[in-house]
């Protein structure tokens, strides 16, 4: 993906990572709270299959790749999905 079209996705994304990110924040029993590493930039969280616990994070120009069941049932159901 160019440069270009990456940032205007990010920017375009962005917002619907913040509204997915206030939705999980307020599903779980305990609350996060922040760190002083996190993330600065806008993030968008991508999981391709729904039976996998695999969620990958667009972060600025890097991608993370995370294993973590619990997180990708969050933002699955918070999107609507399973």
């Amino acid at each position: 993906m160019s440069d270009t079209s990456r940032r205007k996705f990010l920017a375009a994304a962005g917002v619907g990572a913040a509204a997915s990110a206030a939705a999980i924040g307020t599903a779980g029993s305990a609350e996060a709270k922040p760190s002083s590493t996190r993330a600065q930039e806008p993030v968008v969280a991508i999981i391709d299959d729904a039976t996998q616990d695999t969620v990958r994070l667009l972060v600025g120009e890097r991608e993370i790749v995370v294993r973590d069941r619990d997180l990708a049932v969050r933002l699955l159901n918070a999107a609507g999905g399973e």
